[in-house]
């Protein structure tokens, strides 16, 4: 016993250590030596679906089913263990199962059981699977569910199954493909039929989710153009349910109605409303918008008081009610604009301008609040601009008689004296205040002498803005084109404005943006400062201005005249004067755009396209309001492109005619010799006349030459004066230390001095006075 124990030992070790190389070697698995065997397998369970026995069918759903449980199996004796869940669900997708499993359906027609139970399986297998969902879609599976899930079925699960299944395939699937199968008429009437039996029947918390669901599917629907909505008389039923609780009906089908205005029926009614602006683009939906009054059950929700509407003695909460409002506003910006009649009838322009008004503070409704008001304000002016828009002049002069610019223009004071809330809705809500107020200005001159003083007062502040903020990302360059807008409408054209803007100094705002903004808002800027130029005291104001660095207008127009041709390629010498004096001024974009393209007839030719496209025939009109003669402060040059400018016109017709002349020869005409003589003569006055810029360029090139060569000799000659005056002062310095130093020196000074004053003829004068030699080493 004892003499075995080592022995004993040593296998008991052995055999450990052999357990230990076992669990650390890694696990072998047969599931991908026999997926092709398990896929079609997977495969034929879904063929077996055609045997007309219940029993067998609910047997291969139970076993689909099980494919995808969680709940884990212990592994049996002879070693044997489950395979992985992801593994099985690959499996499935592979054979296809989902496709056949949807073809199926149409055998189950008397099988209720065995049709929800299937319901189920395609509920499982859609739920995570995008490729299950495609093989499903495949199938036309979105239709045929569909089709059958307002079927009879006291227990519910069909149409909660036939749901979810639609769901999971909007989810994983291909929208657009479910929305196009459920765009036929037998599919929108099934989801009809199923809402308004949730609708009226449904009282549970879960019918009326599943009712807002349904309502999600049918506006998805309504996206669709070719969706037969009206045809199936859904969006009658729409307008009926729209205006409920807000209008009374004697319809049967909203009579007994009654709302519980808890949460899913507050989501039922933002749906609602959400539909309303997607059918807004059909004519034939707008004519049953019209005859069920929905404009009007617009307003009553839109309305401060609405929040008093009662319904059974109940009514939406204030937080609700402040959100309905919203999306009622929102919905109302989409739908005024093609109801204008209606618009009109109900009076919403007083209504918005209430509320607006209601908005900035004033009144019970101005203060408080689930975040405050500017949601409010944001959606009022969203709405009014929408119709402005329109351009219907009864509805703008409606608007002015309302006072709506004394009104906007208090809403854009109230921002400006309130920096602390700008962020972007607070931009939005002023840009679209402005938009109105230019829309409503343009063109009338009473309406700009309504705008007066205060509107301009209000301009100069938003053009006072910082440059810098342009660049924050914010939204100041909308605002800031907004605003130059406004001057264009309301300020333009009219005296009394015109008159008010200059005096405030506007011209000089207009020129600090010029010289601040990037390329892309000076084009606006120079627009607007040009019409102003028509009033004599803005030209007076603009010669007078100085900016940054002490810079004139003629000197900031002459920068960005030369920084333009730079940027378009106008071929110049390196002292910006012209070197082709057959295209003076014709950029390498429109040489490029020449050659490239073959201009018809009714094409815009490239030489009177670059007129809108850049500055320069903005500049060239300032120009000719501002003069060009005695512009102070001009270098030579300024006063090398300058002589460009003037003769831009000169040089456009010449390039008019060139490229007139072009287009005959590539077409092959010939112009009659009274017409090519004039055209030749065109073009030789054309190119004469630039031989005679450049040389009035080169002459007063070359009188800089001669200025800054005369400037070269006087400072040389202030050069030399000045170093001759230091070598006598340091002569005299010399003579000066040598006499307080050397007394033979001083001696010989006094008695030079003696001389000079007792007037000896022989006396040496001052210039020849010389120093003794060696005198400080003789001391």
């Amino acid at each position: 016993m004892l003499s075995s124990a080592p022995h004993t030992s040593g296998f008991i070790h052995k055999r450990v250590l052999s357990d230990r190389k076992l669990q650390s070697e890694e696990k072998s698995s047969d599931e991908m030596n026999y997926a092709a065997v398990v896929t079609d397998c997977v495969s034929q369970m879904g063929y077996l679906m055609r045997i007309p026995v219940p029993e067998v069918r609910l047997q291969i759903c139970s076993s689909v089913i099980a494919f995808y449980s969680r709940d884990k199996h212990k592994p049996s004796f002879d070693g044997v263990c489950p395979t992985r869940l992801d593994y099985r669900a690959l499996m499935v997708e592979r054979s296809g199962l989902a496709e056949t499993l949807v073809m199926s359906l149409a055998l189950m027609e008397e099988q209720l059981p065995v049709k929800l139970r299937l319901l189920q399986t395609l509920q499982i297998l859609s739920r995570t699977s995008e490729v299950n969902c495609g093989l499903m879609l495949r199938a036309q599976a979105a239709q045929k569910i569909c089709f059958h899930m307002s079927e009879g079925d006291p227990s519910g699960q069909l149409l909660f199954r036939s749901s979810e299944i639609l769901w999971n395939l909007l989810e994983n699937g291909s929208r657009e493909e479910v929305t196009a199968q459920l765009s036929n008429a037998d599919c929108i009437a099934s989801l009809k039929d199923a809402f308004l039996h949730l609708l009226l029947n449904g009282f549970r918390h879960y019918d009326r989710q599943l009712r807002n669901d349904l309502l999600v599917l049918l506006s998805l629907i309504a996206e669709n153009p070719g969706a037969p909505l009206i045809e199936s008389g859904f969006i009658k039923h729409l307008t009926l349910f729209v205006t409920f609780p807000e209008l009374k009906s004697h319809n049967p089908l909203v009579r007994n109605l009654k709302l519980s205005f808890s949460h899913e029926d507050f989501e039922m009614k933002k749906l609602l409303l959400n539909i309303i602006v997607v059918l807004s683009k059909d004519l034939a939906a707008l004519q049953l918008f019209k005859e069920g009054r929905v404009m009007l059950a617009l307003m009553l929700l839109i309305k401060p008081s609405s929040s008093a509407v009662r319904s059974g003695g109940r009514s939406w909460t204030s937080s609700q009610q402040e959100e309905l409002q919203l999306q009622a506003l929102s919905t109302l910006s989409a739908l005024a604009p093609v109801m204008l009649d209606d618009y009109m009838t109900c009076q919403a322009n007083t209504c918005l301008l209430l509320l607006l008004d209601c908005g900035r503070g004033h009144g019970f409704h101005g203060s408080g609040g689930r975040g405050g008001k500017k949601a409010q304000m944001r959606y009022c002016v969203r709405v009014l601009r929408s119709v402005a828009s329109v351009e219907n002049e009864p509805l703008q002069q409606d608007l002015c008689d309302q006072g709506a610019v004394g009104q906007l223009l208090g809403v854009l004071r109230w921002f400006v004296g309130r920096p602390e809330e700008e962020d972007a809705v607070a931009l939005e809500i002023q840009m679209d205040c402005q938009l109105v107020l230019s829309v409503l200005c343009e063109g009338d001159m009473h309406r700009k002498e309504l705008f007066g003083s205060d509107g301009v007062e209000m301009l100069i502040q938003y053009l006072s803005l910082d440059a810098a903020l342009i660049f924050s990302g914010l939204g100041h360059n909308k605002l800031l084109l907004s605003t130059v807008d406004c001057l264009w409408s309301c300020v333009v054209g009219c005296f009394v404005t015109e008159d008010a803007f200059v005096a405030a100094r506007g011209v000089g705002l207009l020129l600090r943006l010029l010289q601040r903004s990037p390329r892309r808002m000076l084009t606006p800027l120079m627009a607007a400062l040009l019409e102003l130029c028509e009033n004599p005291q803005a030209v007076a104001q603009l010669l007078h201005w100085s900016g940054e660095r002490d810079a004139t207008a003629p000197q900031l127009l002459l920068h960005i005249w030369r920084t333009e041709e730079e940027r378009m390629g106008v071929t110049r010498d390196p002292h910006g004067v012209i070197a082709d004096v057959k295209r003076p001024i014709v950029s390498r974009h429109q040489e490029e755009s020449s050659s490239s393209s073959s201009s018809s007839s009714h094409d815009v030719s490239a030489a009177v396209r670059d007129v809108s496209e850049n500055l320069r025939a903005n500049i060239y009109c300032i120009f000719c309001k501002l003069g060009f003669e005695g512009l102070s402060g001009l270098s030579a040059e300024d006063h090398v492109t300058l002589s460009i400018i003037h003769r831009y016109l000169d040089f456009k017709v010449g390039e008019v005619v060139h490229e007139v002349a072009t287009e005959l020869s590539n077409e092959g005409a010939t112009p009659v010799p009274s017409d090519e003589a004039a055209l030749k003569s065109i073009r030789a006055v054309s190119e004469a006349t630039a031989e005679s810029v450049r040389s009035l360029q080169q002459s007063i090139l070359g009188r800089r030459q001669q200025e800054e060569q005369q400037e070269e000799r006087r400072l040389y000659k202030e050069i030399r004066f000045t170093h001759k005056q230091r070598e006598i002062a340091a002569e005299a310095w010399r003579n000066y230390v040598a006499r307080t130093s050397n007394y033979s020196v001083l001696k010989a000074f006094r008695r030079l001095q003696e001389q000079r004053s007792t007037g000896e003829p022989d006396a040496p004068s001052d210039g020849e006075t010389q120093e003794p030699p060696n005198t400080l080493s003789d001391q």
